[in-house]
């Protein structure tokens, strides 16, 4: 409406003015009541004229008014978007830069994380050391054991099947375990004080025992009560190079020894050939041998203490209907004198490597053991007696040798051997292999110390017999007047009374030393003649070995 502006704009006097921004930049001025009505002198006229006039351009600009108001409002909108494009580079700016510190913050922050997480690692494997050492301190003092485990393998018990630690009781003492200590091993829970060693019965504080059985022992009480020791020398048997203990025994004794007592030279009894012990000293005999003086307490050591025994022997083979009708001399000697024997001896078997027995058919000059000797200083036999002796032959056989400072029993197993070399030859038996006739020989001598086991006494009825034996004889030889004085004398061999416990088992151990032998002619031969006496009887394998001159 602008020429309404020029119209207004023709007052000359205002009374004020009211300067506002409106769309555009435009100025909109509110005329103002003026004091004077100078206005009335406008023609009436005129003023009708502008108005029809702006009544006919109202329908032809109407449109541009609006087009000028929408373009108007455009450019506010454009002035808007100006300053907005003007803005952005800033702010584009300001973004990045909080992007660029929220980033920096972020790799500060897993810094800061990641070096206290190492820190606790270190932490905590720091104080899971110090645990330990103090749990494996803690354990060391009180030799606790691990904890039971169950089924599933976990140390804890589980949950359904909790009971509260009065529950616990000791498998020693049965009472209740409260709180405090205890140990668990061995499948239970032990006050400390009641888990004790076998041994001293003292408690086992050690985290390492020994078992033995079901049953707990100190270490060093363990070894003292099961680690094998030396019966020659007390010790300790070493072990090999292997870790191993090495041992020897004896098959029969069961004597353990070390090793190096075979290539030691420690001495071995020639009766019952256990090794010397340090704290037993054995006898010296004359000749090179040694006696225990367990075998001593029974040893024969001259040939009239044999007399009896002698006799005894030839009872028992009248008993058996084999009696020997020549009276046959018994001679005890030494070793010397018994190799010379069997160097001049043509016929017979000799049982090495050493003979301890012998059946002569040869005349010879033989110095036998007429006294026993004494026991002198050092052990040694002292002021033994011995004399020749000239042996005639009368019959098949002239004498039988025997070695002499042998046990009872193993002397009279040896003559009943012998004898029954002398029998066979005075009953006119052809020469038999050496595996027949040292067999039979060898059953005979076994069926003796039977008999001699199996009697009790030993000696009740051999006495007896013996007197009257020697007796219904004294007039035929010197030998048997010999034996007669001998049998009065009566030594502690051939006395009554009851064998000891060792003199019991010596005699076991000589059975065992036959039923053992290695040797052709005696060990098989022993074999397969008891055998045959088993099944068919003595007299039947003795009549077929006359025929045959093998076993049946």
């Amino acid at each position: 409406m602008g020429w309404l502006t020029k119209i207004l704009k023709g007052s000359s006097s205002y009374k004020g003015q009211y300067h506002g921004r409106y769309g555009d930049d435009r100025v909109w001025e509110e005329p103002r009541r003026t004091s004077d009505a100078s206005s009335s002198g406008f023609d009436k006229e005129d003023i009708d004229r502008a108005i029809a006039l702006s009544l006919s351009e109202e329908d032809h600009k109407g449109k541009k008014v609006i087009e000028n108001e929408s373009e108007s409002e455009e450019e506010d909108i454009e002035c808007i978007k100006s300053d907005s494009d003007d803005d952005e580079p800033y702010d584009r700016a300001q973004l990045e830069e909080d992007e660029r510190r929220a980033k920096a913050q972020s790799e500060e922050n897993e810094r800061r994380a990641k070096a206290q997480s190492e820190e606790n690692d270190r932490h905590a494997k720091a104080q899971l050391e110090e645990d330990e050492q103090l749990a494996k301190a803690i354990q060391e003092s009180l030799s606790v054991g691990s904890p039971p485990r169950y089924d599933n393998a976990n140390p804890f018990q589980p949950f359904p099947f909790f009971f509260p630690l009065s529950y616990r009781t000791c498998a020693g003492c049965n009472a209740e375990i409260g709180h405090g200590r205890y140990l668990s091993c061995m499948g239970a829970t032990w006050h400390p004080e009641c888990f004790r060693c076998q041994g001293c019965n003292q408690p086992i504080t050690d985290i390492e025992f020994s078992m033995s059985g079901n049953r707990p022992y100190h270490k060093h009480c363990y070894k003292e009560h099961h680690h094998p020791r030396c019966d020659v020398c007390h010790n300790f048997i070493p072990t090999n190079s292997a870790g191993l203990i090495e041992y020897r025994a004896h098959p029969f004794w069961v004597q353990k020894y070390c090793p190096s007592h075979e290539r030691d030279g420690t001495p071995r009894c020639c009766s019952c050939e256990r090794m010397e012990s340090r704290d037993a000293m054995y006898l010296s005999l004359d000749d090179g041998r040694k006696l225990c003086l367990e075998c001593l307490d029974s040893a024969i050591m001259d040939t009239h203490e044999c007399q009896p025994l002698y006799l005894e022997i030839q009872d028992f083979y009248e008993g058996l209907n084999m009696k020997v009708e020549q009276q046959v001399p018994l001679l005890l000697v030494e070793r010397s004198a018994l190799n010379e024997a069997m160097e001049g001896e043509k016929n017979g078997h000799h049982h090495l490597p050493e003979t301890r027995g012998l059946c002569l058919s040869e005349e010879q000059t033989i110095t036998t053991v007429s006294r026993r000797p004494k026991i002198g200083a050092g052990y040694r036999f002292i002021d033994m007696i011995t004399e020749p002796r000239r042996l005639i032959r009368r019959c098949e056989v002239t004498a039988i040798l025997i070695l002499f400072g042998l046990p009872r029993l193993l002397t009279g197993s040896i003559l009943a051997h012998e004898m029954m070399h002398a029998w066979l030859r005075l009953k006119g038996y052809p020469n038999l292999k050496p595996e027949v006739e040292e067999g039979i020989c060898q059953v005979m001598a076994h069926m003796w110390l039977d008999s001699e086991m199996y009697s009790g006494s030993g000696s009740d009825a051999a006495s007896s017999s013996s007197s009257s034996s020697s007796a219904s004889s004294s007039s035929s030889s010197s030998s048997s007047s010999s034996s007669s004085s001998s049998s009065s004398s009566s030594t502690t061999s051939s006395k009554k009374g009851k064998r000891s416990d060792f003199e019991k088992e010596l005699g076991k151990f000589f059975k065992h030393q036959i039923e053992a032998d290695t040797s052709s002619a005696y060990g098989d031969g022993f074999r397969e003649g008891i055998k045959a006496v088993n099944q068919f009887g003595l007299r039947r394998t003795l009549d077929h070995i006359g025929l045959t001159g093998c076993f049946p």
